[in-house]
C-alpha cells in the first residue's frame, strides 16, 4: 500500500478516548469505575416504561422524522419556556441530536470552515477537539486556572484571545470536567464580548439540571443574554438529566438560521436515532420539578461523601458547584503526573479516575489534576473511598 498515513491529517493525536482506555482497566482489573461518567443505576421507572409503551405501540421503530419527533421538538422547547423563559418554535429552532456529542460535531461541522479559529475553555471535553480539527479549524484554549477553591475564567484573557480569525466561542457550563458553573456576571461579559466582536457562540449545558446551591446564580443560559439569541447554538440532552446516557438523545436549539446549518449536516451523519426513546424523554422533559430537585440533591450529598473522602485519602480537592465530577491535584500524595498516577491507580488502589490533562492542549498545566465521577451508588462510593485512604500511608 501507499506509504500515506491512512488516518486524515486533521485527526493526528486523537487516538483512543480516554474514556475507552480507563473503563477497560477497570474491566481488566475489576477496579471501581469512578473514571467515565455514567451513572450505576437506571432512571425513572416511568419514564423507562415510556420507552416499553413507544416500542410496543410501534412508534419510532421505523425512521422518525429527521429533526426529531414532534413530541419530543415540543417538551424541549416547553423546557426551555418553562426553566429559562425562553420562546422556542419547535418546528425550526430545535433539532433533536444523537446525543450532544454529535450535536457539537455537526455544529461546528457546519458553521467552522477551515482556518476560522475556535476558543474553547480548557480544559475541554475530548470531543470538541476532535470535531474542531474535522472542520479544519483551529482550536484556541482559554484555561480554566485554580483559585479560592475553584477553577476561575479570566476574562481578560479570553477576550485577548480573540482575533479577526475568531468565528466561534465554545462555551461549556456547568463545566466538565472542574465543575465550574459561570456566574451571571461572567456570563454577562462573555455575551456583550460576542456581541461587540460579532461571533457565534456554540454553548454545551449538558449538566443544566446538575448545579448545586453554592453555585453563584444557578443555572443561566447564555441564549438568554441581551444580543445572544440570534448568535448562539445551546446544546443538552437526556442522558445526565434522566440517567439513560446509552440512549443517546441530545438536541440543539437556536434561531432558524443556524438550526437549519446545523440541521444541513446532521442528516448526513446519523439522518435520524433512538426512536422510541425519543418519545420517552419527551414524557422525561414533562416531570414536576420534584424530581430535578430530587437529582439535584442526591447528587449534592454524593459530592460532598466524594469530596470529603478525598480530602481525608490526601488530595486536594476542587469541590464542584455543577456536574456530577470533582477534580482534585494529586501533588500532596507526592505525585506529579496525572496520567501516570490514573494508569497504576487500579493496581495500587482498585479504583479507577480519569487524568485531566487529556483534556488540555498544555499538558503540563493539567498534569496533577485527576477527576473522579460521584454518579454512583453510596455504597460503591464510600468502598472507593475506603480503596484510596490507602494512599496516604
Amino acid at each position: 500500500m501507499s506509504p500515506r498515513p491512512l488516518l486524515n491529517r486533521r485527526m493526528d493525536g486523537m487516538g483512543t478516548t480516554i474514556f475507552a482506555e480507563m473503563s477497560a482497566l477497570a474491566a481488566a482489573t475489576g477496579a471501581i469505575n469512578l473514571g467515565q461518567g455514567f451513572p450505576d443505576t437506571d432512571g425513572p421507572e416511568s419514564v423507562r416504561e415510556a420507552a416499553v409503551r413507544a416500542l410496543r405501540d410501534g412508534r419510532g421503530n421505523q425512521y422518525p422524522p429527521g429533526p426529531g419527533v414532534p413530541e419530543l421538538r415540543t417538551a424541549i422547547a416547553d423546557h426551555q419556556a418553562r426553566r429559562y423563559g425562553l420562546s422556542l418554535d419547535p418546528d425550526t429552532e430545535v433539532l433533536v441530536t444523537a446525543g450532544a456529542t454529535e450535536a457539537i460535531a455537526a455544529a461546528l461541522l457546519a458553521l467552522v470552515e477551515p482556518g476560522d479559529e475556535v476558543i474553547a475553555l480548557e480544559p475541554y471535553y475530548d470531543s470538541y477537539a476532535a470535531s474542531i480539527a474535522l472542520a479544519g479549524g483551529v482550536r484556541v484554549p482559554v484555561t480554566l486556572r485554580p483559585a479560592d477553591g475553584r477553577f476561575r475564567l479570566d476574562l481578560d484573557e479570553l477576550r485577548a484571545a480573540v482575533t479577526p480569525r475568531t468565528r466561534l466561542l465554545l462555551i461549556n457550563t456547568p463545566h466538565n470536567p472542574t465543575g465550574t458553573v459561570l456566574s451571571r456576571a461572567e456570563l454577562a461579559e462573555i455575551a456583550a464580548l460576542a456581541v461587540e466582536r460579532d461571533l457565534l457562540v456554540l454553548t454545551d449545558e449538558v449538566y443544566e439540571h446538575l448545579v448545586f446551591p453554592d453555585a453563584d446564580g444557578g443555572h443561566l443560559p447564555l441564549a438568554a443574554f441581551p444580543g445572544m439569541r440570534e448568535r448562539t447554538l445551546t446544546i443538552s440532552s437526556a442522558g445526565k438529566t434522566f440517567s439513560f446516557t446509552g440512549w443517546k438523545v441530545g438536541w440543539i436549539t437556536g434561531a432558524p438560521a443556524l438550526v437549519t446549518a446545523v440541521r444541513t449536516v446532521k442528516q448526513y451523519l446519523t439522518y435520524v436515532s433512538a426512536g422510541p426513546f425519543q418519545y420517552a424523554v419527551a414524557e422525561a422533559l414533562a416531570l414536576p420539578d420534584d424530581y430535578f430537585d430530587g437529582l439535584r440533591a442526591d447528587l449534592l450529598a454524593k459530592r460532598d461523601l466524594l469530596a470529603d473522602g478525598l480530602a481525608e485519602a490526601g488530595f486536594t480537592v476542587y469541590r464542584p458547584a455543577g456536574t456530577y465530577f470533582v477534580t482534585t491535584d494529586v501533588r500532596p500524595l507526592g505525585e506529579s503526573d496525572g496520567l501516570a498516577f490514573c494508569r497504576s491507580l487500579p493496581e495500587r488502589a482498585g479504583v479507577v479516575a480519569v487524568p485531566n490533562a487529556v483534556f488540555y492542549d498544555d499538558r503540563a498545566a493539567g498534569a496533577p489534576f485527576v477527576r473522579f465521577a460521584f454518579c454512583k451508588r453510596v455504597e460503591v462510593l464510600t468502598e472507593a473511598i475506603g480503596r484510596l485512604k490507602g494512599l496516604a500511608s
